[in-house]
């Protein structure tokens, strides 16, 4: 059980409710002083104006509501912003939006009657998730209309996944016996403004992308292991004279992964020989290309980029992020601006950036196994049937090429793609959910060019026969995907089988994980 209001909520915690579906449990002093904040709110709004309290809402916030509409004008504002389209958010990211909402809330500053708290409670408890559109907001008054589907479900209406399918929300709250929300004061309101549909999207995106980095350094390792490599590259020696975490964690990454090797090959033995001195013409070459060479350089870079977005969007996780903050504490209400997104937009950009460059670094690497004039090592495309009569990977490696120059098209940033609204009261927004929703496909796009390059490796070991010859780490990873996808020669469609394996790269951890 994760408890939820009382200390900071960590990834691991996060983690652990959306994917092991861990109940979220509210500490009674974190509703206690949710209660006590919602208790100064409404005695110190009895006869004050206070933003949409007793007003309209944005650019109509010149306009007063009459006391007999304030608890209507609440219900309109959450009904008249359900106005999302294009495709429905799977519930893997909406549990994610509503863990950060219910987190945020949970701080204390919103005003809200713990019956929002409680409810939300319920619904990630029995894994009911709002019907949630990927298009609608520019998050900077929060993520206003993927949260008004929110607020929709809370209040009885609109639709809900629940066992794996639509339904309309009435009938399943009527089904498990749940009460929908009756606002208090100003409950719609803070429903909607914050920034939980970015960060709950982006937590998730970091969770992955902690994933993809691990899978990277471990095929990186795999394509110097089976073309024999030297191991100076990602050396200590070599590697801490520069003084990046990033390249000294990731160079750690592939000592652990390649240790035992018998086919990564030391330079003192090899090429500092006196006898090759002699030679005009080395046949062996003295360096590998670039993506064999420069792998600690180029993901050291993605590490500290997954690092600091970590750091900045948990925080965010754990802020209040709605206006105005109501402080019971300073018995004082403050209007501002915590709802805007660029945090987590300028983090997520700067995330799908990283990983557009892992994606490319992962399609070079495979180029090199399938390119027979660059390894003189394999056959072309590493075909183990008939040259000319067979085809080996040239197939997928079009898929792969494609969906890379698609990840490179998305890393155009969102955060500086800011567009005026809202009668020119948004004049300046930052597209937080767009751009996690952006980075979220360069994820996926991802563990798809990496299923593709594992694919690839597992055939080069079999030309070559060297299992016996293989690490540890990468014999049993061979021994386990190869379940997943057998060796062939004959061609056949490799599009279920390519599935697969992005499937369990995305479920599972690599054996040096980024965390180890």
């Amino acid at each position: 059980m994760v408890r939820v209001g009382q200390d900071v909520l960590t990834l691991n915690d996060f983690s652990e409710i959306i994917f092991k579906k861990e109940p979220v449990d509210l500490p009674a002093a974190a509703i206690e002083k949710v209660n006590a904040n919602f208790e100064f709110l409404k005695q110190f709004s009895s006869n004050k104006l206070i933003y949409g309290i007793n007003t309209g809402f944005g650019p109509m916030a010149q306009y007063k509501v009459s006391e007999e509409n304030l608890l209507q004008l609440q219900y309109n504002l959450i009904r008249s912003h359900c106005s999302g389209s294009g495709a429905l958010l799977s519930p893997v990211l909406v549990k994610g939006l509503m863990i950060a909402r219910l987190n945020s809330l949970m701080r204390a500053y919103s005003g809200v009657h713990t019956d929002v708290v409680e409810l939300l409670r319920e619904l990630i408890n029995n894994d009911i998730t709002p019907a949630v559109f990927e298009h609608g907001g520019v998050g900077a008054s929060g993520d206003l209309v993927q949260l008004a589907h929110l607020g929709l479900v809370l209040i009885g209406e609109g639709e809900v996944t629940y066992e794996d399918k639509l339904q309309p929300t009435a009938e399943v709250f009527k089904k498990l016996g749940i009460k929908p929300l009756s606002i208090h004061v100003r409950e719609g309101l803070a429903i909607l403004n914050g920034t939980s549909c970015m960060t709950g999207i982006g937590m998730i995106n970091i969770i992955h992308a902690q994933r993809l980095l691990g899978w990277a350094a471990m095929f990186s390792a795999m394509t110097n292991e089976v073309v024999e490599a030297y191991d100076d590259h990602y050396s200590k020696e070599l590697n801490i004279v520069k003084h990046h975490i990033g390249q000294n964690r990731i160079a750690e990454m592939l000592r652990e992964i390649l240790k035992d090797s018998k086919m990564i090959r030391n330079r003192s033995e090899h090429l500092y020989q006196p006898h090759n001195i002699n030679h005009d013409v080395f046949e062996d070459k003295v360096q590998e290309y670039y993506s064999l060479r420069c792998v600690t350089q180029v993901l050291g870079p993605v590490y500290d980029t997954i690092v600091q977005a970590e750091k900045i969007v948990t925080d965010e996780l754990n802020s209040s992020n709605d206006n105005p903050v109501v402080d019971h504490i300073n018995q004082n209400i403050f209007h501002g601006g915590n709802f805007h997104g660029d945090y987590v937009s300028l983090e997520m950009d700067k995330l799908k950036i990283a990983i557009t460059k892992l994606s490319m670094l992962a399609e070079r690497q495979l180029n090199y196994l399938l390119n027979d004039k660059l390894n003189q090592k394999f056959p072309p495309f590493v075909n183990l049937g008939i040259l000319g009569f067979n085809f080996g990977m040239q197939g997928v490696q079009f898929t792969a090429t494609s969906t890379v120059a698609e990840n490179q098209t998305l890393s155009f940033p969102m955060y500086v793609h800011s567009i005026p609204n809202n009668n020119d009261n948004q004049d300046i927004v930052s597209m937080g959910s767009n751009a996690a929703l952006i980075t979220k496909k360069v994820i996926d796009n991802s563990f798809a060019v990496l299923g593709i390059q594992l694919m690839t490796i597992l055939q080069a070991i079999d030309y070559l026969g060297c299992q016996q010859k293989l690490s540890p780490k990468t014999l049993e990873l061979y021994n386990t995907a190869r379940a997943i996808f057998p060796k062939f020669v004959e061609d056949q469609p490799r599009y279920r089988q390519m599935e697969a394996i992005r499937l369990f790269l995305e479920n599972n951890e690599a054996p040096v994980s980024f965390k180890a």
